[in-house]
């Protein structure tokens, strides 16, 4: 409806939402409905309004949100193409918001939704910026929702933020909070769009500007799908580490790469020692070293560096012929350099190492242009 002067006319404030809750999805539509009916109940008489960003999910998910949408206003769904990754989806969704508080949680029901009005009121109350559901303080626990293994890893997680990038949180790694709009919106720019660390960015991001409030809650079991949690997202982590430890100079992107080319050269070295012992002449083992680990490195990168624009199928085979073409110039370099250094079989440790890095600069800029270029 528009005013005579063409102008839509203002919503009335009792409809507006105050809250925005964020929830970034992957393969969750069993458990959106049920995180609604949830979220409807914990925060009656508040005016809210979910946010579903679901990055394509194969299993429906958007289709499943969005049907609840044509029934109930207070659900919206943004579905993501070409695009994955849980801070890029917490960022759209919060960018997409113009409620003046936004919440950022997990689709996958282990965040206790009961927290909400109480952090709502913790922002509405006194001049805290951000509210955090932390498992670290006191009363705060894991409940069920972490193994022994993944809790034990999300304390060195922790340990290191505090220390590395002087984070003052007690639970830097948790995935649960609420912030004004604005400040979210002020620090957008400088998030990386990567990564599952949205909160450990969003705090290193502001440089101690945001003035914080930590709650105490229990991280509750996931009751349906799996954890979108495994192995890789260790090296994703640390590449935000670094990435804020250097104030943002390069991207976590490249410093993703890099981590995965150092492993890389791990595997070079470990299988150009295997083909000397072999018997192999040393130019020839080191081009096959080279292309072990190029491999290695590609299955590595199209995982982890470069997931939100990762290849399946027939693209990922593809793929790997590009990345060997563009890498090819980095051969080159290698074995060239590699074998001017090799004079003494001792040495072969420090020429193959030589060799590797001459490649590694090539490789990243031609297979970010090329091999995963954003189509």
């Amino acid at each position: 409806m528009t005013s005579g002067g063409g102008a839509p006319n203002p919503v009335p404030a009792a409809d507006a939402a105050e809250l925005s809750v964020i929830l970034p999805s992957f393969n969750e539509a069993e458990n959106i409905p049920i995180l609604i009916d949830l979220l409807k109940a914990a925060l009656d008489g508040i005016a809210w309004e979910a946010i579903v960003v679901d990055d394509n999910s194969p299993d429906g998910t958007a289709e499943v949100a969005r049907n609840i949408a044509r029934i109930d206003p207070k659900v919206r769904v943004i579905r993501r193409i070409g695009r994955r990754g849980l801070s890029g989806a917490c960022i759209e969704g919060m960018l997409a918001s113009s409620a003046p508080y936004v919440a950022v949680m997990d689709a996958d029901l282990q965040h206790d939704e009961t927290m909400l009005p109480k952090m709502l009121a913790e922002l509405k109350g006194g001049d805290t910026d951000l509210v955090v559901a932390s498992r670290n303080v006191e009363g705060g626990t894991v409940g069920e929702g972490l193994s022994s293994i993944r809790a034990w890893g999300s304390n060195i997680a922790n340990g290191l933020a505090q220390k590395l990038l002087n984070v003052t949180l007690k639970d830097p790694m948790s995935g649960f909070f609420m912030i004004r709009r604005e400040k979210a919106e002020a620090l957008a720019p400088k998030l990386s769009s990567q990564g599952f660390k949205i909160l450990l960015d969003l705090v290193s991001s502001a440089g101690g500007a945001l003035k914080i409030k930590e709650l105490p809650f229990t991280f509750r079991e996931r009751q349906h799908g799996e954890s979108k949690l495994d192995t890789l997202v260790t090296f994703d982590y640390f590449g935000l580490l670094l990435a804020k430890y250097f104030g943002n100079v390069v991207s976590v992107r490249f410093l993703m790469f890099g981590l995965v080319g150092a492993s890389g050269l791990f595997v070079h070295l470990a299988a150009l020692r295997v083909f000397l012992l072999g018997g192999v002449e040393f130019n020839l083992a080191q081009t096959a070293a080279s292309f072990v680990a190029m491999t290695t490195n590609f299955f590595l990168n199209n995982q982890l560096t470069y997931r939100d624009r990762r290849l399946r199928g027939l693209r990922a085979l593809i793929g790997l012929f590009t990345f060997y073409a563009v890498c090819s110039v980095g051969v080159l370099a290698n074995v060239g350099v590699a074998n001017l250094i090799y004079a003494d079989p001792a040495y072969w440790w420090f020429a193959g190492t030589a060799g590797a890095i001459m490649g590694a600069v090539w490789n990243y800029a031609a297979s970010s242009a090329l091999t995963w270029r954003k189509s």
